[in-house]
């Protein structure tokens, strides 16, 4: 006996309505009649195709603003009957039950739903499908008999399979589809309950139970290094690093997109316009300016040696006069609200540069996994006003000290620790002149930061990720030319370094916060 099914009904009800019709039209080419509800029938209509209504076929109203529609006897006896088994086939019969061979269903998007800032509990809750994913389930249980199509990419393979078998799909495609069905169906669950669950936790609180569910975007060439495999994983939302759209390019690497969340993180950070050039997870050049231009100047100015090879983050939309200085000079990717006409035709001119058009995302929640489990901390995205920070010393900062203060402390919190930023204020806008990162000496990233500069450190301020434990990180700082520091403060030893700041003539502000950043 051949494995081959023909598909003689399909059951058509999507919220993602791309390709639909066209692989409509393939079925009803091969003699498939097609079934349909509410906007999926309207679009197969609107496009010549002949549709029966699912309460034709159940003899029973859509109701209950379109919650009950295909929950149905009719439709899951049509799915669920074994058509080998005399028994369920004349239980079918003696309730005027027809078979229903193929069903394309994909779900309210409620990943995409739960994304949005602000989403109210009741527009969150309308957003869980009820029957879709009862209707996958019961055609995945039936794949002997039953097709069930869930994901869009799968029409064009399957439409040719049909080609070749003359309207059927063979058991082996049909098995391919229940898999994926379940594994589709447990992630969309795993996501409502991870999503109810957050909601319905304390101030304090994490998750009870951590449930991490990801769909495969694409394999990577490799991981970190050429042997290591990778592959990218998203959440199944519009939003961040993982779901931007790439708009030209090469294909992305594991590094890449690591850079790439880590500029993209730094330059939203910033309601200026501002631009960072990222290298190997560490910021070189962080510039702010009235337009992208100007912002990225600044950036590549701080630090063109370490810029070269790097990948850059840009808070604006790129336009044609930052995109023709940007061109001149080798970046792997670039990571930007959206770019203009004119800048996609530069860029254009060079075909392995990737550009990624985002849609920004509030992280919440981080997460790192260690052997044999996962850590989960809140993502560091606290803020001090001016009005919190606390003055140390006897001289107060000027006014351009501490705008270069809070640019230097924003930018600190994306270097790895032990972490020192020195920075300054140029034409009303912050400028990153030397960064220390991921040293094992607060008084050694001091030092490194300094010798990173490639503008004047004298003027400048400087900001450290965690308290001086003593004087002599201080003190190398200001040897390399700051007059104001800001730090989080609390050491056993505060006195004797605000002594020592005194003592030489410059400012220090605390901020009662504390900027590690491990990795």
């Amino acid at each position: 006996m051949s494995d081959l099914k023909t598909i003689k009904r399909a059951l058509l009800s999507v919220t993602d309505k791309s390709g639909l019709v066209e692989f409509a039209r393939v079925l009803a080419s091969n003699g498939t009649e097609l079934v349909s509800t509410g906007g999926t029938a309207k679009a197969l209509r609107d496009a010549g195709l002949d549709v029966k209504d699912i309460s034709e076929l159940t003899g029973f109203p859509e109701m209950l603003d379109g919650r009950v529609k295909t929950l149905h006897p009719v439709v899951h006896g049509g799915l669920l009957h074994r058509r080998e088994d005399p028994a369920h086939v004349a239980a079918v019969e003696a309730h005027n039950i027809g078979p229903i061979d193929m069903v394309v269903v994909n779900l309210y998007a409620f990943e995409k739903t739960a994304a949005k800032p602000g989403v109210e509990l009741e527009d969150l809750i309308e957003n869980i499908d009820i029957g879709g994913p009862s209707m996958l389930r019961s055609g995945a249980k039936n794949f002997e008999d039953v097709a069930v199509v869930t994901d869009v990419a799968d029409y064009a393979k399957l439409t040719e399979e049909m080609a070749a078998n003359g309207g059927a799909l063979s058991k082996a495609t049909r098995w391919m589809l229940a898999r994926k069905v379940f594994a589709t169906t447990a992630a969309y669950d795993a996501a409502i309950a991870s999503e109810l669950e957050k909601r319905a936790a304390t101030e304090n609180d994490l998750p009870e139970t951590l449930r991490v569910i990801a769909k495969r975007e694409t394999s990577l060439r490799y991981g970190e290094n050429p042997h290591q495999r990778a592959a990218l994983y998203t959440d199944g939302s519009q939003f961040g690093i993982a779901n931007a759209q790439k708009l030209q390019g090469k294909e992305l690497s594991y590094n890449n997109l690591v850079d790439l969340d880590a500029c993209w993180g730094l330059a939203s950070e910033f309601e200026e316009t501002a631009v960072a050039i990222i290298k190997h997870t560490n910021p070189c050049g962080v510039g702010q300016g009235n337009t992208v231009l100007e912002a990225y100047s600044r950036a590549l100015e701080a630090d063109p040696v370490s810029a070269f090879g790097g990948v850059i983050g840009i808070n604006r939309p790129v336009d044609a006069a930052a995109a023709t200085e940007i061109a001149k000079l080798f970046v792997e990717a670039i990571v930007a609200p959206d770019f203009s006409e004119e800048a996609l035709q530069i860029f254009a001119a060079k075909k392995n540069l990737r550009l990624l058009k985002i849609q920004p995302k509030a992280v919440s929640t981080v997460l790192k996994q260690i052997s044999g489990g996962y850590l989960v901390q809140d993502d560091d995205h606290i803020r001090v006003p001016a009005s919190d920070l606390k003055v140390m010393t006897a001289r107060k900062p000027t006014d351009d000290e501490l705008k270069a203060l809070q640019f230097a402390w924003t930018v600190c919190k994306h270097v790895k620790s032990n972490a020192i930023v020195y920075a300054r204020v140029k034409d009303g806008f912050g400028q990153t002149v030397g960064i220390g990162a991921g040293q094992m000496s607060r008084v050694d990233a001091a030092k490194f930061g300094a010798v990173k500069a490639a503008l004047p450190l004298a003027g400048t301020v400087a900001a450290s990720d965690a308290f001086f434990p003593f004087p002599d990180g201080l003190e190398a700082i200001v040897a390399a030319g700051a007059t104001a520091i800001i730090q989080p403060g609390g050491s056993v030893n505060d006195a004797k370094v605000v002594e020592a700041a005194d003592r030489l003539g410059v400012t220090m502000l605390a901020t009662g916060v504390r900027h590690f950043r491990h990795g």
